[in-house]
């Protein structure tokens, strides 16, 4: 056995739970017995408004782009989430425009400093997506997407990156690094500037992560250990660029379950592929746990020559 500080009973209990479930699964999934075919009979398919999509994905003569754009969305199977920017917590040199206000211009004539606002939706304790497209004016010292408490600074007189400058925020700059405590992480290439982009956000407040998607590709988890953030969490963007502006096209939430949940406090000891490996588990629990390890490199914190080229953009 493997050396993991866990209470036995407890474990038994979340493993039973998930085991319990996925037993429902694959009963659903046994195949059906074998009955003597009959010549097919032509009729009349009725379709209702929620099964048109369902047709086109299972077709394998259906428009590719409708299952590529079905498949991409993280949270695929969760609702609608209509929430939008706040009017009350934001910079002054921000201005709403659009439907249900969720175009966001930041700078709208030039720029002397740093501008950011905050969204509706508190996060905790659940499954967020949303998408943000930006305009073609990506530039400047730092255009930045994340989250934060209410304790973030929406506003500061001078070009910086904001949104983690301290320990209520978390984010990503549009150069490719990533922002919290004031530390600068190497997370992704940077963003080609003066092309517009979308930028998916992905919140899992049960696995306490923070996952970033740009054009549609993921580019694996940021942050953690947000699950024991205990202030209230909002999305928050920024930006020192003059006349950018972005719009909110996309906003997701799941209906966490019981086995997610389960799963959570599981991973939360075993951590690492090796360790579900020596439970000798039947191999759906062991994918469906292993589901949410992520084997990626610990990121390289930004060395001073690279820093000195992060700050050198002027503002326009």
């Amino acid at each position: 056995m493997f050396n993991i500080v866990i209470s036995t009973h407890q474990l038994k209990h979340h493993l039973r739970i998930v085991c319990a479930m996925s037993d429902i699964e694959l009963e659903q999934q046994q195949p059906q017995p074998m009955l003597p075919q009959t010549p097919p009979r032509r009729r009349r398919q009725a379709h209702s408004r929620c099964d048109g999509a369902h047709h086109n994905i299972r077709d394998k003569h259906s428009q590719p782009a409708l299952t590529d754009q079905m498949s991409a969305c993280p949270l695929r199977h969760g609702v609608e989430d209509d929430w939008t920017w706040s009017k009350r917590y934001r910079s002054k040199e921000v201005v709403l425009s659009g439907p249900n206000s969720r175009t966001v211009h930041f700078h709208p004539n030039w720029s002397k400093g740093t501008a950011g606002i905050q969204g509706k939706r508190a996060l905790n304790n659940g499954r967020y997506y949303w998408e943000l497209h930006v305009s073609q004016r990506v530039f400047g010292t730092s255009i930045m997407f994340g989250i934060g408490t209410k304790s973030c600074r929406l506003h500061a007189n001078a070009f910086r990156n904001m949104l983690g400058e301290n320990e209520h925020g978390w984010g990503l700059s549009h150069k490719g690094i990533l922002w919290h405590k004031g530390v600068a992480l190497v997370y992704t290439k940077g963003f080609r500037e003066n092309h517009p982009t979308q930028i998916g956000v992905l919140y899992d407040g049960i696995e306490g992560t923070l996952t970033y998607y740009k054009d549609g590709k993921c580019l694996g988890v940021a942050f953690r250990g947000l699950d024991k953030v205990n202030e209230p969490l909002y999305p928050i963007v920024c930006s020192t660029a003059a006349k950018t502006e972005m719009t909110l096209k996309c906003a997701r939430r799941e209906f966490v379950n019981l086995q997610d949940r389960c799963r959570a406090v599981i991973m939360r000891r075993l951590r690492t592929a090796g360790n579900v490996e020596k439970l000798k588990l039947p191999l759906s629990i062991s994918e469906y746990l292993g589901e949410v390890i992520d084997d990626m490199e610990p990121l390289r914190q930004v060395n001073e020559q690279e820093m000195c080229m992060i700050n050198y953009d002027l503002e326009v």
